[in-house]
């Protein structure tokens, strides 16, 4: 089956040039953009390890701790007596991943295991997740973040080419082949301005601090819950990414079962 390309995204050049200025400026005092791209790795083979075989409890829930948009809603399907139709369905999410030409139909199939409400919303992101660091090399982000065509919001929305984009429905669909699309036009621009090594996880740091930047600027109330004000220039850009899921202490940033916030410990 091939894959049917969208239409080139349209991108600007400056506003990505912003972005990335203060992406290297912003990080320098946290080791660089360099210490991003090494905590990525190793979230991406802590999912690879995790996933390889049957998951303990534990185990997963320390994955979810990592998904900034799931961790907060996923606590009642992390319960022992639901926590094995949890491994079931990232079982078949992941059964055929070579294959990228069902990508959207293992997504869609996954969701569909899930009620289609407000409150499970959460669960595109968490296949995401899954797939993306589970194979970096095959699929690239894709969270409602990174696009959400149905609410006409996300990372490429900030960075469209066009004047008064906030005033305009974008034609572009939220598939595998869009999210594909997005990471090779990034991983370009990259290349362009020197980075050579590592291109597909400073992809990923580029992307979060184009949204991160969004909610510094114009987050509402739901973003707020998720993203409180920023202790330093770069909270914003690691909760995204779900590298604050767990602090030095070993505690996870999870919901308990009733929905009542709490810190576990990871073990």
């Amino acid at each position: 089956m091939t894959l049917v390309r969208p239409v080139t995204l349209e991108l600007s050049g400056p506003k990505l040039r912003l972005s990335l200025e203060g992406l290297v400026a912003r990080a320098e005092e946290q080791g660089g953009v360099e210490a991003y791209v090494e905590a990525l790795k190793i979230k991406s083979a802590l999912f690879q390890n995790t996933l390889q075989g049957e998951p303990e409890l534990g185990a997963l829930r320390t994955l979810c701790a990592h998904i900034a948009t799931a961790r907060r809603r996923i606590g009642p399907y992390l319960a022992p007596a639901r926590v094995g139709e949890l491994r079931a369905r990232i079982a078949r999410l992941l059964d055929g991943r070579e294959d990228t030409s069902s990508a959207d139909a293992r997504v869609a199939a996954f969701c569909a295991a899930f009620p289609a409400d407000r409150d499970h919303r959460w669960v595109r992101d968490l296949a995401a997740e899954i797939l993306h660091n589970v194979d970096p090399e095959r699929y690239p982000l894709m969270q409602r973040w990174v696009w959400d065509a149905r609410t006409n919001t996300g990372v490429i929305r900030e960075i469209w080419h066009g004047e008064d984009v906030d005033s305009v429905s974008l034609d572009v669909p939220d598939s595998f082949a869009t999210f594909l699309a997005l990471r090779e036009e990034l991983a370009g621009y990259l290349t362009q301005n020197g980075v050579f090594r590592d291109v597909l996880w400073y992809v990923d740091v580029l992307t979060a601090q184009v949204y991160a930047e969004y909610i510094g600027e114009r987050g509402g109330t739901y973003l707020r819950t998720d993203f409180a004000t920023p202790e330093d220039p770069m909270l914003h850009t690691r909760r995204i990414l779900g590298l604050d899921g767990v602090d030095a202490a070993g505690r996870m940033r999870l919901k308990a079962v009733d929905g009542v916030a709490e810190i576990v410990q990871a073990n």
